[in-house]
């Protein structure tokens, strides 16, 4: 027996963000692109920490093993491993970095430190520091402070250490580096270079300005930065309503327990030492060295500076054939299912369904999900334009989507103005689902249309994640989501599904069951396998269900995205399991689930990973796909995924992302050939 069954998610989810710092580093990625990379690596890692890494530290205060809830691992253990991961990573973060200065100077574009300034940037950032920065800067000092100030979660702050010249006594100070101010300021270019400076090295050139009060003999400043745990502890008054514990909650976030400390490695030892103390950090935490600049999130907003010759193409978003966007969408959903796959495809389909609706004298009602919202939603503006015109609007509205807590109270708030009705889900359950029905008369009869997705109803993110969409008019189908809102309302009651299935009452036992008739057909010598596209694998049954079929000789090929707690490719346990991950310019986030069915393949697409939360701990819903134009369209989906040789990388229990190997055959990178894909479509509908 192979000594492990399962990789720590913990440690699985840390390579997949490898990866992501892997295409920092590629040469073939644009050089601004790079830098997008480096920002998302280091928000991954912020998230983490907020969530995971506090989660395991909770366990491990608690003074519980966790062994069988990890996988065979203590939690302190892990905490161990994790902090020596993230330690190598933030290291090789910080040399991929300079890398790409240093490329970035050969093209002219220049990142400068304070003392590199010139005469005419000197006069510009003068300026630039009194009318726009020195204003939003929250300086601190600190000395005689009855209470130390709560940092806050995950903003960078210049910890300042003055020596007066009076007996060399020393004061210490912080400042608040601003998130109202873009972190980069593009300075005036000469001689067709262009220079960009950081906004902490604004602060850096004027700190004689900001402490000039102050005789000081000298002056330092190096950033720090605290990660906080990020679980919301709920109220349980029963006289608050929802919107007020969630919000109460949030509010309470800023002083959750320290679960990580970042610090530039120059700071001096006493200035570090002051910190550590005030802010009751102690050597068992999670004390971390870092580079001169810590939050590089930033990097993802990093200025084009009008080089798109330094960034990825963009891809416009091409038409769903057959649906246009000019005419009635509903008129043509009435006839036939249509596929949406963002960012490939326009996500404006899914805005004009719900103006549509909004419109539509013959709309009497819209029932939808909501889980993560844009900044300024269209979404939102369709369903309150949809009341105003005296529909029925029904929204559940998940506020514990972690970190949209706050946007989605205020969302909730103006949505209940405008007479919208709101349901915030169920105790001990998120709502996860993203789900939509619409109800019409026609010649005197109630007929639904509506949509089922894998992703969120975010056009933003609808720009850069990967998700399909399904429209459709399939009565039963929609009778199913129907009977999901009225769960919403009376969930002791359990309800049967005839087409969806849903979690947290059938998720699991319907997939084992689909598992278990592709065992069966293998043992009875048919053609039996299993094509698996999702986000994450953890959940240890389902794994354990997994290599069952694989021992049986079902063929199983698994596109996971990020967490894969499954070892592929062992004799005796999963050597009849193949799985990759891709990581590109688009984030995977797509579900699609294909069974043989001894060659009458069924097709699913859903919201659910294999994760233990999503198949037990959250509204989740999983849609049969029946028109075969559309099942094919995924099929084909998931194997361009599968071809793919340039972006894909093997999970494998060395977790080393080592990428998958081409064997002479020629480059297929599979978001651009997906594209390609849905160009040909566009390019054969014109041409008929």
């Amino acid at each position: 027996m192979h000594k492990y069954k399962y990789i720590d998610r913990e440690k699985s989810w840390l390579t997949f963000n490898a990866r992501v710092l892997q295409e920092a580093a590629d040469d073939s990625v644009p050089l601004l692109d790079r830098l997008r990379f480096l920002g998302i690596f280091s928000n991954n890692l912020d998230e983490f920490f907020r969530v995971r890494f506090a989660a395991i530290r909770r366990l491990s205060l608690s003074g519980i093993s966790g062994e069988k809830l990890l996988g065979g691992i203590s939690a302190h253990q892990l905490l161990k491993d994790i902090i020596e991961i993230v330690i190598q990573q933030q290291s090789e973060s910080l040399r991929i970095l300079s890398i790409i200065e240093k490329k970035l100077e050969t093209e002219n574009i220049f990142i400068v430190h304070e003392n590199d300034i010139s005469e005419e940037q000197e006069v510009f950032l003068k300026d630039f520091f009194i009318q726009k920065l020195s204003p939003e800067l929250v300086t601190i000092i600190l000395n005689d402070l009855a209470e130390f100030p709560i940092l806050k979660d995950s903003i960078g702050y210049l910890a300042i250490k003055l020596v007066m010249k009076k007996d060399s006594e020393i004061r210490y100070a912080m400042i608040e580096i601003p998130k109202t101010i873009n972190r980069f300021v593009v300075l005036p270019s000469t001689d067709n270079k262009q220079y960009v400076i950081l906004i902490d090295d604004v602060i850096r050139h004027n700190l004689s300005s900001i402490f000039n009060i102050f005789d000081y003999e000298s002056v330092s400043a190096h950033m720090i930065k605290i990660t906080r745990d990020a679980q919301l502890d709920i109220d349980s008054d029963l006289s608050k309503s929802m919107l007020e514990k969630i919000a109460t909650s949030v509010k309470d976030r800023r002083i959750g327990e320290p679960v990580r400390f970042i610090y530039d490695q120059l700071i001096e030892k006493d200035t570090l030492n002051f910190f550590l103390e005030k802010m009751h950090i102690f050597s068992t935490d999670s004390i971390i060295p870092g580079g001169r600049y810590h939050n590089r999130r930033d990097y993802m907003n990093f200025p084009d500076l009008g080089r798109f010759d330094l960034l990825y193409k963009t891809n416009v978003p091409l038409p769903i054939t057959g649906l246009s966007l000019e005419g009635s969408i509903l008129e043509k959903i009435s006839k036939k299912d249509y596929l949406l796959n963002a960012p490939y495809q326009s996500f404006s389909y899914l805005t004009k369904f719900l103006r549509e609706a909004a419109l539509d004298p013959k709309v009497t009602s819209i029932k939808i999900t909501l889980y993560r919202l844009a900044k300024n939603s269209q979404i939102i503006s369709s369903l309150i334009n949809a009341a105003k015109n005296g529909k029925k609007v029904i929204v559940q509205i998940e506020l514990q989507a972690r970190f949209d807590e706050a946007s989605n109270i205020s969302y909730a708030e103006q949505m209940q103005t405008e007479g919208i009705e709101l349901i915030f889900g169920i105790k001990g359950l998120k709502v996860h689902s993203k789900v939509c029905v619409i109800e019409r008369i026609e010649e005197g009869k109630m007929k639904r249309y509506g949509f089922i997705s894998t992703g969120n109803f975010n056009e933003v993110t609808a720009k850069v994640y990967t998700d399909v969409t399904l429209f459709t008019s399939h009565q039963q189908i929609l009778k199913d989501i129907s009977k999901i809102f009225e769960f919403f309302e009376i969930n002791y009651r359990l309800y049967r599904y005839k087409h969806l299935i849903v979690s947290p009452h059938y998720t699991r036992s319907r997939f084992y069951k689909l598992i278990d008739r592709e065992i069966t057909n293998s043992l009875e010598g048919k053609e039996a396998f299993i094509k698996l596209k999702m986000n994450s694998l953890s959940d240890f049954d389902m794994i354990d269900k997994l290599y069952e079929a694989s021992n049986v000789g079902v063929k199983i090929q698994l596109e996971v995205r990020g967490i894969c707690s499954l070892i592929p490719g062992v004799p005796g346990m999963s050597e009849n399991i193949e799985a990759i991950s891709i990581v590109d310019n688009y984030l995977e986030h797509t579900r699609i689930y294909i069974f043989c069915n001894a060659g009458n393949t069924d097709v699913y697409i859903s919201s659910a990973d294999f994760m233990t939360r999503n198949l037990d701990g959250r509204v989740e819903v999983t849609c049969p796909i029946y028109d075969k134009e559309i099942k094919n369209e995924l099929i084909d989906n998931f194997n361009l995924g599968w071809k793919g040789n340039v972006k894909a990388r093997i999970h494998s229990e060395k977790l080393d992302n080592k990428y998958r190997p081409r064997n002479h055959q020629p480059i297929f990178r599979a978001q651009l050939e997906t594209y390609k894909y849905y160009q040909n479509k566009a390019d054969k509908l014109r041409n008929l």
